[in-house]
């Protein structure tokens, strides 16, 4: 773009356009509504250049005070000019908005050369810089934002895209505070040239930084979960997960928040729980949705990115994992929330899509796409290694038939409901056919993802299913407790683990401090989660794409799942998962029913088990147990206590129907039997 800054891509909406209501309330009562029309004036503002990817410059020379105030002369201003609006529908903003979320101040300020000073604000974060300075009227302080030093000590933008800056310059009149308005990056350094901090003897000439400070900007939907343990590196593991998802989380979940900012939609459902664990997105979802239902074609195609700002061609925008964000995402909204009319809103897309891969199908076999991106395999980053395309795309596509099964059962969609429910079973048998090798046990090429995938959807017999688990479990010991799974293949790993009882195999890989690993991410400084496992290659430091592990922190170490039979968390699930060397496990998560809080902790042989069951639900709580005589509530055997019934005994735990309130359940004597 202009002046030589970076840009993703190049394409624009046309010049700065307004349209506008002012509703005015007057101390009498009455009211009035101005509207814009062509009696408005206009005229340059301080805002010289702005780019969402190559920054913001503003002169404060060109301030005109007073401007918003009655009694301003306008009358050097020019009459605007009516014009079209940039195109598309007029709709009420629905997400919650971009707000100043928190803010950071430096940790330590260097001068990696005369006249260079590098602010280190100790976060990676998406936001921008705030600057307060004093100095002569027209010098320029310029802001680079980085998320790595390189040699020298200076900012790099290698991984996220540059050059992009923010530049003032000064109007000369006692402290002057500055930061942009319409353009944002991910950072955690700042490079300041042209301006210096205080220091014995000054900096001849410049002007005084007298404080810098990281504003932390992204979306304001409210935080509903908390999670923490007795592993220091599980924690710190959630908060550079968190920090990511937040960074990303803006009107769109983006991929980073500086080199591209786009919308890929893998990461809306194979991420979704984990968002959701966190944060009240069902506003923001349903936004989402909203994008893709537009950006979706005449074909039904729903491409890899919504809104779509730019067309990529290929699997770029035709990957299956990718468009079937549009079938998941919406029936994630109605497990967690109970949202069923984003189901009927957007059922009709939803089956164009569907039928969209089915159009695709050869055989019942979907074979285009991107694959398990970014999985872990002899060559650079990039599109799937490991795993047959057709075999993650088959998958997906079997997902996407299930999901809208049910939906179509649950919108009383008969005739729908059973079609899709045959034509799943037709692509079962097909999935089965073509990769599954029944004297080994093994799907495809045997690799994590090739394995996990039909575990966790469903796709394996039953009669197989054991072994299958057990060579997935092996390759993750045979990879020295490491995943080799990408971008899609990831989460069922993880989920397929947890799921078959094997939560110990993904406590050893969550352990692990060499690469890959979240772990080496932590010994090496990030602070968000990294575009590869490898932080030292220079991509993006911000990326939340492979953040899966946290829907295990809360669905598995603290036990808080959904209820099949239930939405919107009416009935849910507590089921801890006891492994490794944990010996505490504390999370809430406040459903659109109440808060849900879960606290357990080994006290030498016994397990204390504390639960909150929000009004108007009905928990399922399985409690770790050698018998039913060794578990109590309240200090009294737990068949006896009020509001709790007993049921069944299943898989080393006592399980038990609990109605509202808060249980105190202990199991004695727990570790002599594990």
């Amino acid at each position: 773009v202009i002046g030589g800054r970076y840009t993703k891509f190049q394409g624009s909406f046309g010049e700065p356009k307004l349209i506008a209501q002012l509703h005015i309330e007057f101390a009498d009562g009455s009211t009035m509504d101005i509207g814009s029309d062509r009696s408005w004036h206009a005229a340059p503002g301080p805002i010289t250049f702005s780019c969402i990817y190559g920054g913001e410059d503003y002169d404060a020379r060109l301030e005109q005070p007073g401007w918003d105030r009655p009694g301003f002369d306008d009358s050097a201003w020019q009459a605007a000019t009516v014009t079209d609006g940039p195109g598309g529908r007029l709709v009420a903003q629905s997400a919650p908005p971009i707000r100043v979320m928190q803010i950071f101040k430096p940790k330590r300020v260097t001068e990696p050369n005369p006249g260079i000073f590098v602010y280190d604000l100790g976060q990676n974060f998406s936001g921008w810089p705030r600057l307060t300075v004093r100095g002569q009227a027209g010098a320029i302080a310029r802001m680079t934002p980085g998320e790595l030093l390189d040699g020298d000590g200076k900012v790099t933008q290698h991984g996220s895209g540059g050059p992009a800056y923010f530049q003032y310059t000064l109007k000369g009149r006692g402290d002057e505070v500055w930061q942009p308005r319409f353009t944002y990056y991910g950072f955690r350094y700042v490079q300041v040239e042209g301006a210096a901090p205080p220091a014995d003897p000054p900096h001849p000439e410049q002007p005084l930084i007298f404080d810098l400070e990281g504003h932390f900007v992204h979306n304001s939907a409210e935080t509903v979960g908390q999670f923490s343990c007795s592993n220091p590196l599980f924690n710190r593991i959630h908060e550079i997960i968190l920090a990511a998802i937040r960074s990303n989380m803006q009107s769109v979940f983006t991929d980073c928040p500086h080199r591209e900012k786009l919308g890929w939609l893998e990461e809306t459902h194979l991420m979704g729980p984990s968002i959701l664990y966190n944060h009240d997105v069902q506003s923001l979802c349903r936004k989402i949705i909203r994008d893709m239902s537009e950006a979706q074609t005449e074909e039904g195609l729903v491409p890899d990115i919504a809104p779509e700002y730019t067309v990529f061609s290929g699997a770029f925008r035709d990957a299956p994992a990718w468009g079937s964000a549009y079938v998941i995402l919406p029936w994630y909204l109605y497990e967690w929330y109970g949202d069923q009319e984003i189901l009927q809103t957007h059922y009709g897309g939803i089956k164009r899509y569907v039928d969209y891969l089915t159009s695709r199908a050869e055989d019942h076999i979907v074979s285009h796409g991107l694959g398990d991106w970014c999985d872990i395999g002899p060559a650079p980053y990039g599109p799937s290694q490991l795993t047959p395309i057709a075999l993650t795309g088959t998958a997906i596509y079997y997902q996407d038939l299930t999901t809208l099964a049910r939906i179509a059962a649950l919108l009383r969609m008969e005739d729908d409901a059973e079609h899709y429910t045959t034509l799943a079973r037709d692509v079962r048998r097909a999935f089965n056919e073509r990769f599954f090798d029944p004297e080994t046990s093994q799907y495809a090429t045997g690799s994590q993802t090739s394995n996990a995938m039909p575990l966790l959807l469903g796709l394996v017999e039953p009669a197989n299913a054991a072994a299958v688990l057990e060579n997935l479990v092996q390759d993750v010991r045979a990879h020295n407790n490491h995943l080799t799974a990408g971008d899609v293949g990831h989460r069922y790993l993880v989920q397929a683990l947890a799921e078959g009882g094997r939560s110990d195999v993904v406590f050893d890989m969550t352990a692990q401090t060499d690469p890959p690993s979240y772990g080496f991410q932590v010994e090496h400084g990030a602070t968000t989660l990294t575009e590869t496992w490898d932080p030292r290659l220079g991509f993006s430091q911000n990326h939340f794409m492979m953040g899966h592990v946290e829907e295990w922190f809360y669905r598995s170490l603290a036990g808080i799942d959904r209820d099949p039979r239930g939405a919107g968390f009416d009935r849910f699930l507590i089921r801890p998962q006891l492994v490794g060397d944990l010996t505490w496990v504390k999370a809430s998560y406040l459903s659109i029913r109440g808060r849900i809080s879960v606290e357990w902790r080994i006290d030498g042989s016994d397990l204390d088990l504390k639960v909150t069951i929000p009004p108007n639900t009905t928990a399922t709580v399985y409690v770790p147990a050698r018998d039913i005589d060794k578990v109590t509530e309240s200090g009294r055997p737990a068949v006896e206590s009020e509001g709790v019934r007993f049921l069944r005994m299943e898989a080393g735990s006592a399980v038990f129907e609990v109605g509202s309130g808060n249980y105190a359940f202990q199991s004695q004597q727990l570790r002599e039997a594990y």
